[in-house]
């Protein structure tokens, strides 16, 4: 859809520069899960973006001195160079090659940090690979002017990210965000995700997700190979179907404020999402004994005190606490007093719905 051969860097020009980028994490309400082709999703989803939970990648970028076949790249994560993750990154920027040919002409320096563990179920590969491909929209931005509608340059930014992680899409837009075709958004795609914060109730603009960290510690499964795992499973196929039927009751409750409803379809959608990670074969659990706990304590504490209070989860242990902005006050002590202490090293984030990915100033060396 966007390759474009064109895009090379003339003879005789030696571009230099640093793009910085924040890109938040996102948490989805309808879970996609299940893949084919080149990242493409078996259902749609739609996901809150958050404000706190975010990784900041800063891309410098220098004419190459070898201008031998292939990316040129040296990556660092919270400050320390990281191959493992290296080796990842150059298999997808040559992946993406036909998309942005003049990266085969330059040097990369990419150095990337989260605000929250990593690979602990808080869809970090969302936020960085969403900030990576900002910044490399951004760069192509800058040497070719050829992205300065801003609705184009979240289309391409959004579909580029996709291809790095199918959740990330979703990330580049604030508020609120839908990938995957479903016959509930007009111009949902499969290609890239739609905003659709313009269409939310008022009262969902300002909700809070706090993540409670039950476990700290990387995922015994990724989300890469949950994802395939889903090919083999028997309840495939009716779970995609049940995942559209959903899209299409959340959409109107999003539209009209039935915060019940909402919340009964987030929490069914993270033990769906879960269940379908126990009937994989092999099977596997990723939630942790104080995830369990945490959920008896909310649905308790939800039938005593009739606050809208839910919870939602990722692929992985860590609860994320959603409830409007008018019981604030209520839900805090319950947070600090009962479910911090069951947190690992009584971890939490206070978040809320954020406002999207943000450009920010360079940084130096």
């Amino acid at each position: 859809m966007f390759d474009n051969p064109s895009l090379l860097i003339a003879s005789g020009e030696t571009p230099t520069g640093q793009i910085n980028w924040k890109s938040p994490s996102n948490i989805a309400i309808i879970k996609y899960w299940g893949k084919y082709g080149v990242q493409y999703p078996r259902n749609p989803s739609i996901s809150f973006t958050l404000e706190n939970a975010f990784t900041q990648t800063v891309l410098d970028y220098e004419p190459k001195t070898d201008q031998g076949e292939g990316i040129s790249l040296d990556f660092a994560f919270h400050g320390e160079e990281n191959e493992a993750f290296r080796v990842k990154m150059v298999k997808f920027l040559e992946s993406i090659r036909p998309i942005f040919p003049f990266l085969n002409q330059l040097h990369l320096k990419v150095r990337s940090g989260n605000s929250f563990p990593h690979s602990a179920g808080i869809a970090s590969s969302a936020s960085s690979m969403s900030a990576l491909a900002l910044c490399l929209c951004t760069l192509e931005d800058e040497l070719f002017q050829t992205l300065q509608e801003d609705e184009l340059f979240d289309k391409k930014a959004s579909y580029v990210a996709r291809l790095g992680s199918g959740s990330a899409c979703r990330s580049i837009y604030g508020g609120m965000a839908a990938w995957g075709e479903t016959e509930a958004i007009i111009g949902a795609s499969n290609d890239f995700a739609v905003p659709f914060m313009d269409e939310m109730h008022d009262i969902y603009k300002n909700f809070h997700d706090d993540i409670l960290i039950a476990s700290q510690s990387e995922k015994s499964v990724s989300s890469r190979a949950g994802h395939g795992l889903m090919e083999g499973n028997a309840y495939a196929a009716p779970r995609y179907q049940q995942a559209n039927d959903r899209m299409k009751t959340l959409v109107e409750v999003l539209k009209n404020g039935d915060v019940e409803t909402f919340g009964a379809i987030a929490e069914n959608e993270a033990l769906t999402l879960h269940a379908l990670m126990m009937t994989s074969e092999p099977s596997y659990v990723l939630m942790r004994p104080n995830s369990l706990k945490m959920i008896e304590l909310i649905r308790d504490f939800r039938q005593e005190t009739k606050h809208p209070i839910y919870f939602s989860l990722d692929a992985g242990p860590n609860l994320h606490l959603l409830y409007p902005e008018t019981v604030i006050h209520e839900v805090r002590p319950f947070i600090e007093e009962q479910l911090v202490p069951l947190c690992e090293e009584e971890m939490w984030i206070s978040d809320w719905v954020g406002e999207g990915p943000e450009q920010l100033e360079e940084v130096g060396e």
